[in-house]
């Protein structure tokens, strides 16, 4: 199921954990318990495996790494790499569990079919290949459909007929004169070792390695740390790549701040539009950077700045909220005092009253707000630290924004209306010169 083969001495369990409250450790807790009950148990290797966060990106929690072999060099070398590697992953503080699935020495038997005895009995190599196929692995034969369903037929003999290697003798093949001659009489089989499942990964030979950042640290952190290492212990003739959750994060890993600027831009596209003006929606996207300092000294304060949460996936969505949630509070008052200045009063009574009539509303509403995330806040049960992440950002966001930022849009507003008046004098100014010269 993890490392992508049939393997006939490996299986897979699912288990089932308990309601969330019923719970006395945390999963991360049971699987260092787990590790530490089955570490003694000499006959197999165990492993315990969170889920992945997103169904069908990977086969497991955590991050899947390839270490590809691009040089000359076999199997076993690719595997020294590969162990050296997981080896010193597994000492730095980034990371946990890192571990493979890969075996170089596992016990196999090896067929050597003679071509040339084959060839002189009149015996096709895709006859003895077929009958050991059909004998001691699986054949697919066809399909058919009886009572609505589709069944597949697979030829294979019974466990009891393949259980040794002498069982070939009991296997026949028949030459093109119609006699039938046994497999053991054209197969030799000896025992040896070698990997009992081989990777490739984007063409390349690959061992993977699976892994998973420690906690209180986050996946980006274990990127990094994971990359870091890989470059400088790898040899020049090796490579590595990432696969599943964490192939999509690197791949889209810069993307939030192109999604934030974007944001902002449509904001101040819309604002524009708005006010017909470029000027006043820059006075009201300057209470944005209030809001997003007041949503990182949130998740400071409360401990999550150095860990996963402090630039999750759900704490850049909060900050894409701050953006409307701020701009709401400053178009109330710029909204407000535009109207005031059109009706004749001044810049700066037109920004007093504004504050004085709009203070209130803007605070009810926000309070409304902040009291409506604060359950994010205080949540607990699983998936709690998502909600952790989300509503501690927005919620220290709208705080600033509320108590901080509306003390400042009408200075912005004076400032900004006042920069457009003093241009709008000034080109009128030397519209007028020019139009005297002319006379």
């Amino acid at each position: 199921f993890v490392g992508g083969g049939s393997k006939s001495n490996a299986a897979t369990f699912f288990v089932i954990l308990k309601a969330w409250d019923e719970r006395e450790s945390k999963l991360d807790q049971v699987l260092g318990g787990f590790y530490g009950s089955t570490g003694a148990i000499k006959e197999a290797v165990i492993f315990g495996f969170n889920p992945p966060p997103i169904q069908g990106l990977g086969s497991t929690g955590g991050f899947e790494f390839f270490v590809q072999n691009r040089g000359e060099g076999g199997t076993h070398r690719m595997s020294e790499v590969a162990f050296d590697l997981m080896g010193k992953a597994n000492q730095l503080p980034e990371l946990a569990g890192v571990r493979t699935l890969f075996r170089p020495d596992v016990p196999q038997l090896e067929v050597a079919l003679d071509r040339e005895r084959a060839k002189a009995s009149g015996i096709s190599v895709n006859e003895v290949y077929a009958a050991l196929q059909s004998t001691f692995g699986t054949l697919y034969v066809n399909d058919f459909t009886r009572s609505g369903r589709a069944f597949r037929v697979q030829l294979q003999a019974e466990a009891v007929d393949r259980k040794s290697p002498e069982d070939l003798g009991r296997v026949f093949v028949r030459a093109d004169d119609g006699r039938m001659m046994p497999l053991s009489a054209l197969v030799t089989v000896k025992s040896t070792v070698g990997p009992e499942v081989l990777e490739r990964f984007n063409g390349f030979p690959a061992v993977k390695l699976l892994g998973a950042a420690k906690p209180g640290r986050s996946s980006g952190e274990a990127i990094a740390a994971m990359e870091k290492l890989a470059d400088a212990e790898l040899p020049a003739d090796f490579g590595y790549a990432w696969s599943g959750s964490a192939f999509q994060e690197k791949k889209t890993g810069g993307s939030s701040a192109v999604v934030f600027l974007f944001s902002i831009l449509v904001v101040f596209l819309i604002l524009a539009g708005q006010y017909e003006s470029w000027k006043l929606p820059i006075a009201v996207l300057l209470t944005v950077p209030i809001a997003v300092l007041g949503a990182l000294a949130a998740v400071w304060l409360r401990g999550l700045f150095f860990g996963a949460a402090a630039n999750d996936i759900y704490f850049q969505i909060g900050l894409i909220t701050l953006i409307g949630l701020a701009s709401k509070n400053a178009i109330l008052m710029v909204e407000f005092a535009t109207q005031r200045r059109a009706a004749g009063a001044t810049v700066e009574g037109a920004a007093q009253e504004a504050a004085r009539l709009r203070f209130r509303p803007i605070v009810m509403t926000s309070l409304a707000f902040v009291l409506g995330v604060l359950p994010l806040v205080v949540s607990t049960g699983a998936g709690a630290a998502s909600r952790h992440s989300i509503g501690t950002g927005v919620f220290g966001g709208m705080i600033a924004a509320t108590f901080i930022a509306v003390f400042f849009i009408p200075v912005f507003y004076v400032i900004i209306t006042r920069l457009g008046e003093k241009r709008r004098n000034s080109a009128v100014a030397e519209s007028s010169t020019g139009q005297e010269v002319s006379s």
